[in-house]
C-alpha cells in the first residue's frame, strides 16, 4: 500500500515509491529503492518536504525501526574480483553526491571539427582491421590505440560530439561501422562511469575491437535479411570465441580490454552466449560492451529491420534490466545517455519540433535543440540550434520545455540531416 508521509518520519527500511518533486531535478537515480542509510535521509530532506512509501516492499511508519547490519547483502554476492570492479558504482547510490571527475572542456559546436577528423580516421582504420583479420594477418594494435586515444581525449573534453556523429549511419556499412558506434557508446559510458584515462583507453581498445570474429562469418550469414536458420546462427555465434582467440594471439591487447569481446552477448540471468555467464560471472567492461553493442544494434537500421528511436531503446532496455542487463548499470547508461539522448525528435511547448544535438549533464530536461519545423509543423527555412538553458528564444516569462518524443517518420525526419556539421 501506498502511503503519505513527512519527510521527517523516514526511516531505514522504508521503501520509497514516489516524491512531492520531479526525480529528474533531484541526485536520485529513479523513484523506487530502500532506505539504507542517514545519508540518503539527509539528502530527501533537502529536496523533498514529504515522500510516499510502499509498506508491502518496506517498513511501515508503525514498524521498528531498522538499520541492516553492516555487510548485508542485497542481491547475488559476488565474487571477489567482480565485487572490486563494480565498486564503481557506489558512488552513483542514491543521495550520494560528490563532485563529478569530468567537466565539458569545449562546447559541442568547437568540439565537432575535432570529432570529425577523428572519425574519418577511425573509420578507415576500422576498415583496415577488419581487411587485415579477414585475410589473417596480425591486427595492427598500433593504429587502433591511435585512434582510440584521440577519441578518449574528444570524449573528456565534450563527449557530445562523437555521440552527435554517431547518428551518421550507413546499413550498407553496418559491422564496421557499429564497431566505431560502440567504442564512442563505450568510452562516453566510461566518462559517466568517471574511469580514468588508462581505463578509458583499455575500455575502448575493447570497444572498437569486440567483433573482429566477424570476420570469420560468411558474409551470406553476416547480411542475410530474413531469420537466420539454427546452423547460421551457430555460425554466427561462434563471431565471439572467434574474436577472443584473434585477440588473445594479438601482442598489445590486455585481458581486461578483451572482456568486451568475450562478453558482449552474454545476459545477466545467462541467456546470452557464447560462454554462458551470468549475473557477477560478467566483468564490469563486459557488462558495458553488451549494453552499448544492444543499443546501437537496436536504434540502427539493418537488412533485417528499421532501427528504432534512442528514446525508445532506452525504455526497452531499462524494461530488460534484471534479465539482459546489470541492473544499477543500465540505470547509469540512461543517466548517461540522457531522458532525452541525442538524436531524439522531440516536440516543445511551443508547438515546435526539433532534433536533440546535445544533452544537459546538469539539467536533464533541457538539452540543445536543432530547429526543424515551426509551430505550424512548416520547416524552417534555416534550422538553428537552441539551448533551452538559455531560452533566448522564449517570449519573456515563458518557459520553453520538451512536450513530448515523437517518431522520427511522423514528419519523415532524419535526424542525422539537423547535426550541425557545418560547425
Amino acid at each position: 500500500m501506498k502511503k503519505k508521509i513527512p519527510i521527517q518520519d523516514l526511516r531505514h527500511g522504508m521503501y520509497v515509491s514516489e516524491l512531492d518533486c520531479h526525480w529528474l531535478e533531484t541526485p536520485f537515480l529513479f523513484q523506487g529503492f530502500e532506505i539504507k542509510s542517514d545519508e540518503q535521509i539527509d539528502e530527501f530532506k533537502k529536496y523533498c518536504q514529504y515522500v510516499y512509501i510502499d509498506t508491502e516492499q518496506g517498513y511501515d511508519v508503525t514498524a521498528p525501526k531498522f538499520r541492516p547490519p553492516p555487510g548485508t547483502p542485497t542481491a547475488v554476492e559476488p565474487s571477489p574480483d567482480r565485487e572490486i570492479e563494480f565498486e564503481v558504482l557506489n558512488k552513483f547510490s542514491p543521495g550520494h553526491l560528490r563532485p563529478p571527475r569530468y567537466h565539458d572542456q569545449s562546447t559541442l559546436e568547437q568540439e565537432l571539427t575535432e570529432a570529425k577528423g577523428i572519425v574519418t580516421e577511425t573509420r578507415e582504420t576500422v576498415f583496415n582491421i577488419m581487411d587485415d583479420v579477414r585475410l589473417g594477418r596480425s591486427v595492427n594494435t598500433a593504429a587502433a590505440k591511435k585512434v582510440v586515444a584521440d577519441m578518449v581525449d574528444s570524449v573528456i573534453r565534450n563527449p557530445d560530439a562523437l555521440v552527435c556523429l554517431n547518428q551518421l549511419k550507413n546499413k550498407h556499412e553496418y559491422t564496421a561501422l557499429h564497431s566505431l558506434r560502440v567504442c564512442v557508446l563505450a568510452l562516453a559510458f566510461g566518462r559517466h562511469l568517471e574511469f580514468s584515462d588508462i581505463e578509458l583507453n583499455l575500455l575502448g581498445i575493447g570497444a572498437l575491437l569486440h567483433d573482429v570474429g566477424k570476420m570469420k562469418v560468411p558474409n551470406e550469414v553476416l547480411d542475410k535479411p530474413g531469420k537466420l536458420t539454427e546452423i547460421e546462427f551457430d555460425l554466427m555465434k561462434s563471431h565471439v570465441p572467434h574474436g577472443v582467440s584473434i585477440l588473445e594471439d594479438t601482442k598489445g591487447i590486455l585481458p581486461i580490454s578483451i572482456e568486451v569481446a568475450r562478453s558482449h552477448h552474454e545476459r545477466f540471468d545467462g541467456h546470452g552466449y557464447a560462454f554462458g555467464a551470468k549475473e557477477n560471472q560478467i566483468g564490469l567492461f563486459g557488462s558495458i560492451g553488451a549494453i552499448v553493442d544492444c543499443y546501437d544494434a537496436i536504434t540502427s537500421d539493418r537488412s533485417y529491420h528499421d532501427g528504432m528511436s534512442a528514446h525508445d531503446a532506452l525504455k526497452k532496455m531499462y524494461a530488460w534490466r534484471g534479465t539482459d542487463f546489470h541492473p544499477q548499470l543500465i540505470e547509469q547508461f540512461i543517466q548517461c545517455m540522457g531522458i532525452y539522448p541525442i538524436g531524439s525528435v522531440v516536440e516543445l511547448s511551443t508547438g515546435g519540433v526539433g532534433v536533440v544535438v546535445s544533452i544537459n549533464r546538469k539539467r536533464r530536461l533541457k538539452p540543445k535543440i536543432a530547429l526543424v519545423l515551426n509551430s505550424d509543423k512548416t520547416p524552417f527555412t534555416a534550422p538553428k540550434v537552441i539551448d533551452l538553458m538559455q531560452q533566448a528564444f522564449a517570449d519573456p516569462g515563458k518557459e520553453v520545455e520538451i512536450r513530448r518524443v515523437l517518431s522520427p517518420g511522423l514528419f519523415n525526419i532524419n535526424p542525422s540531416d539537423f547535426i550541425p556539421l557545418g560547425a
